[in-house]
């Protein structure tokens, strides 16, 4: 009789903890299906960066903190959303969204798109200071693309490859383009120098708000189910690191400090932990 392995055990048992995180608590869910006829080749950067979990969760908070800092998808969440009863919900179908439109097929990933935009259209509404919102507008959503891009690739390039080419930095931004340009986004950049010019440029219409800091607080406070604390306090620590000075000002947030280097350690183990259990090279 064979005698079980520990180690596949355990990785199985890795595996079924982190599709529990993702499905709601559902350790047997089944992956979301791979496909030859993505939008994307395989091993293309944003393949790479979107198949690290760790790196993705760092880079998630982090453009989550970013993209509340502008009032008009702040009050589109506000409104629309219920993120306080449900975040755990919220952030599953994010991950699902960007897994679909990664590593789908391209009929699943444009079929994601039009039900993201058909939601889109029907969020709006009006702001305290009594002007419109709508999250169809191309400028907010611009924003929160390039909230996301520079945040998923600064949290992989923190926690897994720290010396990612700058040729592959710039695929990245000219493959998530095609994404954001199916949402309506505008501005959309497809290399790192237009990313840095728009994020000056669209840094003009954020503003701090005592609501804004209620939901980084919340952010901050976060409990994925089956998610082990030290890890979520690491990541959330990671995330915050990586904001710039003058986001954590407005969200109230400050630089960790003491047990960063713990906080950083801890990724990089997860993130190599993890890329071995979903046997990522």
């Amino acid at each position: 009789m064979n005698r079980p392995d520990p180690l596949e055990f355990l990785r199985q048992r890795i595996v079924g903890t982190v599709r529990a995180t993702f499905n709601e608590g559902d350790a047997k869910a089944q992956p979301r299906p791979v496909s030859e006829d993505a939008l994307f080749e395989k091993d293309s950067p944003i393949r790479m960066v979107h198949a690290d979990i760790v790196g993705m969760m760092v880079g998630g908070i982090r453009g989550l903190f970013l993209q509340m800092l502008h009032p008009h998808a702040l009050q589109g969440v506000l409104d629309y959303s219920n993120f306080r009863s449900d975040m755990h919900g919220r952030l599953a179908r994010t991950a699902h969204f960007i897994t679909d439109t990664t590593f789908g097929d391209r009929e699943v990933a444009m079929q994601s798109i039009e039900r993201v935009n058909r939601i889109h259209r029907h969020v709006k509404g009006t702001l305290p200071d009594g002007s419109p919102y709508s999250a169809t507008d191309p400028r907010t959503l611009a924003w929160v693309h390039v909230a996301e891009a520079t945040s998923f690739l600064a949290g992989y390039m923190r926690v897994t490859r720290p010396d990612m080419p700058g040729r592959e930095q710039d695929e990245y931004y000219r493959q998530f383009a095609l994404v954001a340009e199916a949402l309506g986004a505008d501005p959309i950049p497809t290399n790192r120098r237009e990313a840095e010019a728009i994020f000056r440029e669209l840094r003009e219409d954020l503003r701090t708000s005592p609501q804004a800091r209620e939901v980084a607080q919340f952010v901050v406070s976060i409990k994925p189910e089956g998610a082990p604390p030290a890890l979520q306090k690491a990541i959330v620590s990671e995330s915050v690191a990586l904001l710039p000075p003058f986001a954590r000002s407005m969200l109230g947030l400050k630089r960790p400090a003491l047990g960063a280097l713990s906080a950083r350690a801890m990724t990089w183990g997860t993130a190599k932990t993890l890329r071995w259990a979903f046997r990522q090279s």
